[in-house]
């Protein structure tokens, strides 16, 4: 496979190497393409969490009375303000 890189991204890697850390564009290649594997993997295992969450609050709203917007709102501030002060 053959890669073209845009000056930015030479600059960037050119930087990398001169640092003496890296000792080829290759190895900063592959340790960028492991980040962006361990990137996506994050990325997918917050989604789930996420995910579960909703499905959480959708299965305990179906057990709780419905409460109106101003209600909910004034029991989220007071939540804050019992938080901030201890």
């Amino acid at each position: 496979m053959s890669i073209s890189l845009t000056p930015d991204q030479e600059r960037l890697i050119q930087t990398k190497l001169q640092t003496g850390k890296y000792r080829s564009a290759e190895e900063v290649l592959e340790i960028a393409l492991r980040l962006l594997d361990e990137y996506d993997r994050a990325d997918a295992e917050w989604v789930e969490e996420v995910r579960e969450k909703i499905d959480a609050a959708i299965s305990a709203s179906e057990h709780t009375s419905p409460i109106d917007g101003e209600t909910f709102v004034n029991q989220i501030i007071e939540r804050f303000q019992q938080a901030r002060r201890g």
